[in-house]
């Protein structure tokens, strides 16, 4: 396995611990230690309980054991190419989607908007408008514009215009509509930002090779 802390591969060496007992299993600690960063990962899992005829209690098949240490996102963080301003918003909407998808969904479309403000310039007012105004200057590919179009539709803005006029506010959410921006953040991150990044340096290294041969750069 893999240390959740560091990333590096150790051998399974799980201490479990029981924690005791309710209507819903037998509850039981796991921890492990890494020996590479020596820190512990902690999880809290639990088994299904039988009842065997003379009244003991056995285990059956453990549930789903949920991770407490460290909390990691679910998915991998944006690229070094994103400024600080958007990553920390979007780091923050995947940690916390696995507890309440309602504020990961209120994180993500405030990042969205704010992305649409400062990168893509587009007029300041709701988010519904301001995607518009994004997909209606033609500089989307076309897959990344039908995905953020798709927001207002997955996010149903017509029956939650705050979901427009306050993007950052906590409210309910349809299914897959917090892991759907979360996707489209992912692909605005790298049209906006990694892209470019990509194509500077392949210029630079160009440049590089033809100044070396007394040419002019790339205009």
């Amino acid at each position: 396995m893999k240390c959740p802390h560091c990333l590096t591969e150790f051998h399974d060496n799980r201490i479990e611990t029981s924690l005791g007992r309710d209507r819903d299993g037998e509850w039981v600690l796991l921890k492990q230690d890494c020996p590479a960063c020596k820190r512990m990962v902690l999880a809290i899992g639990a088994y299904d309980v039988g009842q065997a005829q003379n009244g003991s209690f056995y285990r059956q098949g453990q549930k789903q054991a949920y991770l407490v240490r460290p909390r990691v996102a679910n998915r991998p963080p944006p690229p070094p190419e994103v400024p600080a301003t958007f990553a920390e918003d979007f780091r923050e909407a995947c940690l916390v989607i696995g507890d309440s998808p309602k504020a990961s969904a209120a994180l993500s479309r405030r990042c969205l908007q704010h992305l649409l403000r400062e990168i893509a310039k587009v007029k300041p007012g709701n988010l519904a408008n301001e995607i518009q105004e994004a997909i209606d200057s033609g500089k989307l590919p076309s897959h990344i514009a039908e995905s953020i179009d798709a927001i207002r539709n997955i996010g149903n803005f017509a029956a939650h215009p705050m979901k427009s006029t306050s993007s950052g506010e906590v409210l309910p959410v349809g299914a897959g509509e917090a892991e759907w921006n979360l996707d489209v953040l992912e692909g605005l991150f790298d049209f906006y930002f990694v892209q470019p990044a990509v194509l500077k340096k392949k210029r630079d290294a160009l440049n590089a090779k033809l100044q070396q041969a007394g040419k002019p750069p790339m205009k």
